[in-house]
C-alpha cells in the first residue's frame, strides 16, 4: 500500500513583505515542495507561491479553492490518498485560525492523514502578544454588526463580558470601516476600558497602540482607515 501524503497548514503573509522576513526557512522550504494546494482564493495563493520562489511554474501546480461547493472535501483530499502532500493556504495568516481550513483538517483527521502545522504569522496572536492584555483568557468574535443599533449593544456586551470574566475580547472590521468602528468604541464604552488597535502587522507600516478609551478621544480615526486591523478590548 502506497504511503499517504501529509497535509501541511501553511501560513500566508499578512501583506506585501519579503517572505524571508516573516516566515522560517523550514516553512518556505516545505511550501516549495508542495504541488497540490487547497486555498481560500486562487489569485492570492498564486502570488504567495510566486513570492516564495516555487521551483515549478505556478501554472503546473494543482490549486483548488476550498470554497467551491461543488467539490467535496473527500475529493479535495484525494491527492493525499495517492501519496502526494497537500498544502492548505488562507489569503492571509494561518489557515483554520479565523480563516478557512478547519473543515478540511477535520476531514483529514477522520481519514487518518498526518497533519503538520507550519510556523508563520497569525494576526490575532501577534496582536494579543503586543497588547499587554490578558493572554490567559481571550475570545475572538470576528466581525461585529455593521448597523449602529446592533453594533453598539454588541460592544457593550463585550465590555461586560471582559470585565466579568477577565477575558480579552478580539474582533475585526472591514478595513474601510475601521474609522467608524473606532469612533463607535470611543462614543460607547467606559473611559477606563482599554482598547488596543493593531494594524498592518509584520509590515513596515505596522502600528500597535494600547490605551484607555478616554485617551483615544481626539485621535484622528482616519489614520486607521483601509488598513488591516485587530481590535482588542480589556475592561
Amino acid at each position: 500500500m502506497a504511503a499517504r501524503g501529509t497535509v501541511y497548514l501553511v501560513p500566508n503573509l499578512l501583506g506585501v513583505v519579503a517572505p524571508e522576513d516573516v516566515l522560517p526557512r523550514r516553512t518556505i522550504a516545505v511550501a516549495r515542495t508542495i504541488e497540490h494546494w487547497l486555498v481560500e482564493t486562487p489569485k492570492p495563493a498564486r502570488a504567495f507561491l510566486k513570492s516564495i520562489g516555487s521551483p515549478r511554474p505556478i501554472a503546473q501546480l494543482s490549486i483548488a479553492s476550498m470554497s467551491e461547493g461543488a467539490t467535496s472535501v473527500e475529493a479535495l483530499l484525494a491527492p493525499a490518498w495517492e501519496g502526494h502532500d497537500i498544502g492548505i493556504l488562507s489569503d492571509a495568516g494561518c489557515p483554520g485560525i479565523a480563516d478557512p481550513g478547519a473543515q478540511i483538517v477535520a476531514c483529514a483527521h477522520a481519514a487518518g492523514l498526518r497533519i503538520v502545522p507550519l510556523v508563520g504569522p497569525s494576526s490575532l496572536l501577534l496582536a494579543l502578544m503586543a497588547s499587554g492584555m490578558n493572554g490567559q483568557r481571550f475570545a475572538f468574535h470576528g466581525y461585529l454588526p455593521v448597523k449602529p443599533e446592533a453594533r453598539d449593544p454588541a460592544l457593550r456586551r463585550l465590555e461586560i463580558d471582559s470585565r466579568t470574566a477577565q477575558c480579552t475580547q478580539l474582533f475585526i472590521e472591514t478595513p474601510y470601516r475601521n474609522a467608524t468602528l473606532l469612533q463607535a468604541i470611543v462614543d460607547t464604552l467606559s473611559p477606563t476600558t482599554r482598547l488596543c488597535l493593531a494594524v498592518d502587522l509584520t509590515l513596515p507600516t505596522e502600528s500597535i497602540v494600547s490605551r484607555v478609551v478616554s485617551e483615544w478621544r481626539g485621535v484622528d480615526a482616519q489614520r486607521y482607515a483601509k488598513r488591516p486591523a485587530i481590535f482588542l478590548l480589556d475592561a
